[in-house]
């Protein structure tokens, strides 16, 4: 079990955001496409770097 933010990889995916939030990947997903959220977009994969996340999750 990962316990820092550290122990996450830079670039973050939705499997792992639902991990850390203990949601689905789904639900994950739609958390993704909010205006506010962080998002990086590499064609047709949604991903996010691991400090905004975090900085975004926070506020």
């Amino acid at each position: 079990m990962k316990d820092k933010e550290e122990d996450y990889p830079l670039i973050l995916t939705a499997k792992e955001i639902s991990e850390i939030l203990k949601i689905s990947k789904p639900t994950a997903y739609e958390m993704m496409n909010q205006p506010t959220f962080p998002l990086i977009r590499i064609g047709r994969c949604k991903r996010v770097l691991r400090t905004d996340f975090f900085t975004w999750l926070k506020g």
